[in-house]
């Protein structure tokens, strides 16, 4: 037995030589594997490649050649990106004897942004850019301004139909790059570019870069909107605080301090909850870095100093306020330009250049404390609003430490009607949060003990946008989720130390599951936001209908998927018998007396009406299920979305679901 085990892997050792080394040329890389370079082939990397060409247009801005920006979604869905930039070089490249212009768009890792000369700072994480957007394109079209004269050339995926030729000429000055592209079908599940998502990213581009112009066009509905913002970050604070009532009007801080210029603009209002965006050369740093670390630092350290040398503090208040206490109610946004910038994180897009920290904390002390002695009563406003939060963190403590004391009574340290799962290990175990005990209960009985958890949950959860801490922890649905997470909430939160590495919200397909939902992610976004950053939350995709013919059954989990069951079924039974079929509470009413000839529909109201197998089946067999990740795509927007939804103003809130209306899916 050994000695044929000892020839058999010979052999599999001979048949690996030279000829199993496969070499993909140019693009073939990119085709072959696109999820590494744009994230995914869903509507995410779909719209990813819009904003790789809109970064080069906005790195020519950075470079100060370049003030207007126009992208245009087609009727055809392909997409034209417009700049008045210095426009890609179209002479010849000199190692590779092909024009530049056509390097650009075929090979990866190669552009102006690698050359300090041309670029001081530029956006583009990994410098693939547009070359990828190319490879996964099944045509693109590429015009260059330069020099009096107008340049194009053709691609089809990736690959140039003919070289970079002179079509034209022109008189204005304006020079820029024109390309337009058109996504493959062979490569994306879906061609279908939304409004509003590609212009979340525009608007965010022309908040950090006040002098461009960005205006998205939609051919396909008359869809126009241009963005100009002249206040640039400070507009960005108004528009992230339009729903929240300001205590005071914005600070804004701009400078340089070693090579690194520094923009922020920061306000306080009288929400509870913190609120700061973080950039680097236009880049959403959502993990934060030592640009945020340096803010924070020199924003606690100046407001205490001023605090304590005017006697806002007073020993007799017995409170000292911490950099917890700074943060209620804050909403920032930092803007550096570094030109290396060194990420890291768990999304790769946390800034670790120890020398940014040192800039930005100079900066900040310096600059803050000549505004706080100017502006002495909002100063007052700020050094009030922060020793309310101090209250508020003392309470909060308080609560903590009566959750502690009661989890020390409790076996293990865990809820009671927490159904644990039996293997230890975080990676390999999921939790879901069900909504009620009766579909808690199916759940439980339905499930795998081995790996998943169950945690039942009653009616809605507190609405913590509009709650401090201390309310917060009193909550006993908050207590239990905390509890069985186990990473801590809040400043405490480490999503490392969670118990589980899914956590999936299961709720009723419903007007009221929507809602319970809605206020389950709040609060996650809120209080343990990096376990969405770190992508560990998921929505369970409970089916719609179950639709049977006989003894033969399916599950729909839309209209649209339960149409295409009921059109199958009735081609089966045309010309054989007739067709019967029975929807809603008649259906279940029929269920187990029906024949081959009737179709039922059955509705399910709610996760408690599926029995166990049903509920493993459809919704929990990790080989059948579908679950949905949440993603942290625009962290500004998502703020946006939950104090449109979640917050006090009502008008906000009514104009989003008129708009919105259209999309819902609700049971009346």
């Amino acid at each position: 037995m050994a000695k044929e085990k000892v020839k058999n892997n010979e052999a599999k050792q001979e048949e690996y030589n030279a000829k199993s080394i496969n070499v993909l040329k140019g693009l073939e890389a990119v085709r072959k594997r696109p999820a590494m370079y744009i994230g995914d082939i869903g509507s995410r990397g779909l719209h990813h490649l819009v904003n790789e060409v809109v970064d080069n247009s906005i790195d020519e801005a950075l470079a100060g050649y370049n003030d207007r920006v126009v992208v245009t979604i087609h009727k055809d869905q392909s997409v034209t990106v417009e700049d008045r930039g210095r426009g890609i070089p179209v002479d010849m490249h000199p190692e590779e004897k092909k024009s530049a212009l056509e390097v650009v768009m075929t090979v990866l890792h190669a552009g102006g942004k690698f050359d300090k000369n041309s670029y001081k700072v530029s956006g583009g994480l990994h410098g693939v850019g547009v070359s990828v957007v190319n490879a996964l394109s099944e045509w693109l079209i590429v015009e260059v301004k330069r020099d009096g004269k107008i340049y194009s050339q053709e691609y089809k995926r990736g690959v140039p139909k003919a070289a970079v030729k002179q079509i034209g000429t022109y008189k204005s000055e304006n020079t820029g790059t024109k390309t337009t592209f058109m996504p493959d079908k062979e490569i994306f599940k879906t061609i279908k570019f939304h409004f509003d998502t590609v212009s979340e990213r525009l608007r965010e581009l022309a908040y950090l870069n006040k002098e461009v112009t960005m205006t998205l066009k939609d051919e396909t509905d008359g869809q126009e909107e241009v963005y100009k913002f002249k206040g640039g970050l400070i507009d960005f604070v108004k528009y992230l605080d339009e729903n929240r009532t300001p205590i005071h009007k914005p600070v804004y801080i701009e400078g340089e301090k070693d090579n690194t210029p520094v923009e922020i603009a920061f306000e306080y209002s009288d929400s509870y909850s913190e609120n700061i965006h973080s950039y680097v050369n236009n880049i959403n740093t959502i993990e934060g870095g030592t640009h945020l670390v340096g803010f924070r630092t020199a924003l606690t350290r100046t407001l205490n100093n001023y605090a304590y040398k005017n006697g806002l503090i007073k020993d007799s208040n017995k409170i000292t306020l911490t950099g917890d206490d700074f943060k209620e109610g804050l909403t920032a946004v930092i803007s550096v330009k570094v030109m290396e910038p060194q990420f890291e994180g768990q999304t790769k897009t946390k800034l670790g250049n120890g020398e940014v920290k040192s800039a930005v904390e100079t900066l900040v002390g310096e600059k803050l404390s000549e505004f706080l002695e100017e502006n002495s009563s909002i100063a007052k406003k700020i050094i009030d609003k922060c020793m309310r939060a101090a209250e508020a963190r003392e309470a909060a403590r308080k609560a903590r430490e009566l959750v502690r004391r009661k989890n020390a009574l409790d076996t293990m340290h865990l809820p009671g009607k927490l159904a644990d799962c039996s293997i230890n290990d975080p990676e390999h175990c999921e939790i879901y949060i069900v909504e009620g005990d009766s579909a808690g209960g199916s759940a439980k009985m339905g499930r795998d003990r081995r790996f998943q958890a169950i945690l039942p949950i009653k009616g809605k959860i507190l609405n913590v946008e509009k709650a401090k801490i201390n309310k917060i922890l009193e909550n006993i649905e908050i207590q239990a989720m905390v509890s069985a997470i186990g990473a801590g909430i809040g400043e405490e939160f480490d999503h490392e130390k969670a118990r589980y590495g899914k956590i999936i919200l299961m709720t009723d397909a419903d007007v009221d599951g929507s809602h319970i939902r809605t206020l389950l992610l709040t609060f996650l976004y809120r209080h343990m936001k990096e376990l969405i950053t770190s992508g560990k939350v998921y929505i369970a995709q409970p089916p719609l209908y179950k639709i049977k013919k006989g003894k033969e059954e399916h599950y729909a989990f839309d209209d649209d998927e339960r149409d295409k069951i009921l059109k199958k079924f009735k081609a089966d039974l045309k010309g054989k018998e007739e067709v019967v079929v029975v929807e809603g509470e008649e259906a279940e009413e029929s269920e187990g007396t029906t024949t081959t000839k009737g179709i039922l529909i059955s509705r399910y109201k709610g996760l408690g009406e599926m029995n166990p197998e049903q509920l493993w089946s459809t919704t929990m067999n990790p080989e059948t299920r579908t679950v949905l990740q949440v993603n942290l795509e625009s962290a500004a927007a998502a703020d946006k979305i939950f104090e449109t939804l979640m917050g006090d103003a009502v008008e906000p809130r009514r104009a989003f679901i008129e708009k919105h209306a259209k999309y819902a899916n609700l049971d009346i």
